[in-house]
């Protein structure tokens, strides 16, 4: 069988079973309801995104868990101190810096293997509220390194003028940080399975 036929026949299986989630989105509304029941504002910024990776769920859970690490590999982040670990949960110190700004915070982390990672912001000068949220599940049935990543990031600073900064920063800041989980994820575990596949994209 020639090269171009495998290609062809990888594209159309691939093709099809995309089909299969876009059929049915994740939709933002709902989303949301998984996670946050706080009400937005007008200064609040959001971003969701489902996306198919050639990762399994247990390879990004494992990323994504490794909060103790996060200042090795996630943008921005120049410490992260994990404690007060417990089954299913920690409570994590982290410092943020880019100009002009180099604040700490405090995070309440949720760990549900292989499925689920959130962290919410509990204390911290910077943001009047801070959520992130990855949700892990199955991929193409037919390739086992693969999974879909349902993930959101919601937040708002307390000062208007941070908020206003945010506006010139934010798309590129959450693509960025999601990224690096990606890359991190490669750098572990090696190259992926498939190329990845935005499935549904929402922001606010």
């Amino acid at each position: 069988m020639s090269v171009k036929v495998v290609a062809s026949a990888k594209h159309i299986f691939l093709s099809r079973n995309l089909a299969q989630y876009q059929r049915n989105p994740l939709l933002y509304s709902t989303y949301r309801g998984l996670f946050d029941f706080t009400p937005i504002t007008k200064t609040r910024r959001e971003f969701a995104q489902k996306k198919l990776v050639g990762y399994s769920m247990q390879q990004l859970y494992s990323v994504v868990a490794d909060v103790e690490k996060y200042y090795t590999f996630v943008p921005f982040c120049k410490k992260s101190y994990v404690y007060d670990r417990k089954p299913g949960s920690l409570k994590a110190d982290l410092i943020i810096g880019f100009p002009p700004l180099n604040e700490s915070y405090t995070s309440n982390v949720t760990l549900v293997s292989p499925t689920l990672v959130r962290a919410e912001c509990v204390d911290g000068r910077l943001f009047n509220y801070l959520l992130t949220a990855w949700q892990f599940s199955p991929g193409l049935k037919d390739i086992p390194q693969s999974c879909v990543i349902d993930f959101m990031v919601s937040f708002e600073f307390k000062s208007l003028l941070h908020s206003q900064l945010s506006n010139l920063f934010f798309d590129q800041l959450v693509k960025q940080m999601e990224y690096a989980f990606i890359q991190e994820a490669e750098q572990r575990y090696g190259l992926p399975a498939i190329k990845s596949h935005i499935l549904v994209s929402n922001k606010s």
